[in-house]
């Protein structure tokens, strides 16, 4: 919240002068009124003649009011979309954090680890067109979070987005007897906690939101995958008082049919069909809605979804060989507006449609649209630069990029500005 301002005048004392003085008290009545103009104009124009707004957080931020049906800052009579805007090299103030720095850094995105040696990808910021946004503050977000619980859950791309946020975290806190991380629920659910503020970020594994075959976090590669579409209960008692909740599911639907099921795994009577892939994240989207509106504290929570993280596996989308992919890519793509084959927009249209009509029924989710931001990265994935968890064979050595992860970002990387957007909303209240 930002601070009063007061003007402050300095004015010749009249205490031995007669109440009735008419000169003194006029002339000394306009020097005020003037004064008291003056400054209320330069406060409220600044240099750039905009309204200013001041923000106690961070003092880089230039931000004002957010439109709630545009997600939008405004700032004078000119609407900034965050997720509208250009990468920045800046090498002197990001990373905002060092990957050796971090004690809970996940080997699957620490890259400079596992032998990477361009290092250009941690170094980029976002700068949407027409505003800025606020500089990540771990002590402030703690501030906000004490006594609360932040959950993201989703799949291994929120993961990623959550390492990024305990890292963040983690490296402004340096009391390690301060921290601790632990596992729940058959390690679904991992828990980091601030104990001087008594604050948790955690993490649950529930990549498709439903009810699936793939909900062991660690024994998920399956062959054919299976859905409960309208099961959600339980999962959704493990997160539903949670006070902040960042929700995530696209690349586990990427099939063209996925297998539903009406019944219960235990049980052999169920009935299983073969639903295309756009109807049954329809259904399963819906039934998440409908578990949110029943069960969720809205007085209470603060709802996020991210839209879809794209991949970059398709070289020949941005003028390499067909066939190729981001393995030994170093360069973002400059071109604005670029969007290739690794997002879908007939799933994008339907998340858009699911938070529309939950806004109808009272219940905001803020949806973050970080996917054309990321369309741009194609040099921030982990590529081969990772731990890999299953040892490769003479063919793939021979073909680095046929085992390269353009899926999964490195840190510190993208993820840390997908927070610094979340960071944003936060502490905007939208």
């Amino acid at each position: 919240m930002a601070k009063s301002h007061q003007l402050l005048v300095s004015v010749p004392s009249t205490s031995s002068a007669p109440i009735w003085d008419i000169k003194c008290s006029f002339h000394s009545l306009i020097v005020v009124l003037i004064v008291s103009l003056v400054a209320g104009v330069v406060y409220l124009t600044g240099e750039s003649g905009k309204l200013l707004f001041e923000d106690n957080s961070n003092s880089n931020s230039g931000r004002g009011k957010e439109n709630e049906e545009s997600l939008t800052y405004s700032s004078s009579n000119n609407k900034c979309n965050l997720f509208s805007g250009k990468w920045i090299f800046d090498n002197e103030s990001y990373p905002l954090y060092k990957e050796q720095d971090c004690k809970f850094m996940s080997d699957q995105l620490a890259c400079q680890k596992f032998g990477r040696e361009d290092l250009n990808y941690q170094n980029w910021r976002w700068q949407p067109h027409q505003c800025d946004i606020p500089r990540f503050n771990a002590t402030t977000l703690l501030e906000k979070l004490r006594n609360k619980r932040l959950v993201f859950v989703g799949d291994s791309l929120n993961r990623g987005q959550w390492v990024s946020m305990v890292c963040l975290i983690d490296t402004a806190v340096h009391d390690s007897s301060l921290k601790s991380m632990h596992y729940r629920y058959n390690t679904s659910l991992i828990i980091f906690k601030v104990k001087d503020y008594n604050a948790t970020i955690e993490f649950y594994w529930e990549p498709l939101l439903v009810e699936s075959n793939s909900d062991d976090p660690v024994h998920h590669r399956l062959p054919e995958r299976i859905v409960r579409a309208n099961s959600i209960e339980k999962h959704g008692s493990r997160w539903t008082n949670a006070d902040f909740i960042v929700f995530n599911t696209y690349l586990w639907w990427r099939r063209p049919h996925i297998k539903v099921l009406w019944g219960s795994f235990e049980k052999s009577d169920g009935i299983y069909k073969e639903v295309k892939m756009l109807r049954s994240y329809e259904m399963a989207l819906k039934a998440w809605a409908d578990w949110l509106e029943i069960h969720v504290n809205r007085t209470k929570a603060q709802l996020f979804f991210m839209s879809m993280s794209p991949v970059h596996e398709r070289a020949e989308e941005w003028g390499k060989a067909k066939g190729e992919n981001c393995y030994s890519e170093k360069e973002i793509i400059q071109e604005e507006g670029y969007q290739g084959n690794g997002s879908d927009p007939k799933m994008m249209k339907i998340v858009e449609s699911t938070m529309d009509e939950l806004k109808h029924r009272g219940l905001n989710v803020h949806l973050l649209n970080i996917t054309q931001l990321s369309e741009y990265r194609k040099e921030g994935h982990p590529s081969i630069y990772r731990k890999q968890w299953d040892s490769l064979t003479e063919e793939q050595i021979a073909n680095p990029s046929s085992y390269a992860d353009c899926i999964h970002w490195c840190l510190p990387g993208v993820p840390d500005v997908w927070n610094e957007l979340l960071y944003a909303y936060i502490f905007n209240n939208y």
